[in-house]
């Protein structure tokens, strides 16, 4: 069941706002990851969060497991991902 709300934090929201690109809050290996739409397009079922002229999508299915979004969630590439799902990040 997915939440009736989800919280995003105010820096996310910021963060969106600030990049001029469109984000999305999918399933990886490491958890829940925020990336750009250009290497993880939204998908219709997705849950639409306008971050100014942008939008935060998030996948129904991470909609099932989270009630925040937070910084921590963006994708690092310093950090990078423990898998090989995104070979390119």
């Amino acid at each position: 069941m997915v939440p009736t709300e989800i919280y995003v934090d105010p820096e996310v929201v910021e963060y969106v706002k600030s990049s001029g690109q469109d984000y999305r809050l999918s399933t990886s290996c490491s958890g829940p990851i925020i990336i750009p739409v250009e290497l993880k397009p939204a998908k219709t079922s997705d849950i639409k969060v306008k971050c100014g002229e942008n939008t935060l999508f998030i996948s129904r299915v991470q909609a099932r497991y989270i009630d925040r979004v937070t910084m921590d969630m963006i994708y690092d590439p310093e950090r990078g991902l423990n898998c090989s799902m995104y070979p390119d990040l």
